[in-house]
């Protein structure tokens, strides 16, 4: 997928789709114009911004966002706007906070780590402090856990940690590209 760094500009660089899990590539939408979106980047730092042609994308609305409240260990499943249901969770610690900002969940897996539990999303959100993680390149995620005595607390390397049973919830919900936002 070619990615501008203006509407109608070169491609300044150009990202893999589908992702290198089989995903497919999914953006939060950002702005539209003369036949261009522009969109988050799933990449470092949090909350960049690229512009790709409009005709390489497939656009739908999503009626569901999720609010996480650090300060409270809480994630707030939205439907058109209005509060259906909250769930406790475990956020980040202070020193591996999980960051602050606007993203969006970009892939589903099934992890083969029961640690993770029966469900994780991958998201555009990725750490200010781990450069990398679990191999991986310290991409924030939102999953179950084998540890439910952590939800409610700040106890992760940033992740949001569910229970088991409401990430299943989730996971059956939430369509890849919903709005995700932590606070």
């Amino acid at each position: 997928m070619p990615v501008s760094a203006t509407a109608g500009g070169a491609s300044g660089q150009t990202l893999s789709n589908p992702q290198q899990s089989g995903a497919p590539l999914v953006f939060r939408v950002v702005d539209r114009q003369d036949g261009w979106v522009r969109v988050q980047l799933p990449q470092r730092p949090n909350g960049s911004l690229g512009w790709v042609p409009a005709g390489a994308v497939t656009l739908s609305e999503d009626p569901y966002a999720i609010v996480v409240t650090r300060s409270e260990n809480t994630l707030e499943l939205y439907k058109a706007g209005k509060v259906v249901d909250s769930y406790p969770v475990a956020t980040g610690t202070g020193g591996t906070p999980s960051p602050t900002g606007r993203f969006a969940l970009t892939e589903l897996l099934a992890p083969t780590n029961s640690g993770y539990g029966p469900y994780a999303y991958g998201t555009t959100a990725f750490s200010d402090v781990l450069n990398s993680f679990g191999g991986g390149p310290g991409q924030i995620g939102l999953h179950g856990t084998d540890d439910s005595s952590s939800i409610g607390t700040a106890a992760s390397h940033g992740c949001i940690r569910m229970h088991n049973a409401d990430i299943s919830a989730l996971a059956e919900l939430l369509p890849l590209g919903t709005p995700f936002q932590v606070r």
